[in-house]
């Protein structure tokens, strides 16, 4: 079965900059849910297990939103909001 995706109206939000900065935004949530899975990994609780818990808690986090903004990115390129721009090649 093959999809086909009708036109899509042209997106007024969805500039480079605003991209940009949803990615870049993104990309922060996953590094404070790593830094912060991080820091309960290092703490010493005196209850046991409650920041094992927290620490999977954020590790969790942190794979679910890396899932999300990579679908995000493939979603956008379907859409059409955004397009590779290749690697230059200086030769």
């Amino acid at each position: 079965m093959r999809f086909s995706r009708a036109a899509a109206p042209p997106c007024t939000w969805c500039d480079n900059e605003v991209m940009k900065l949803l990615i870049a935004l993104a990309l922060v949530g996953i590094i404070a849910a790593l830094a912060s899975a991080g820091v309960f990994m290092l703490k010493k609780s005196r209850g046991g297990d409650g920041q094992n818990n927290r620490m999977a808690r954020a590790l969790a986090l942190r794979v679910g939103l890396s899932i999300a903004l990579f679908l995000f990115v493939l979603f956008s390129y379907w859409m059409g909001w955004v397009q590779p721009s290749g690697l230059p090649v200086n030769r």
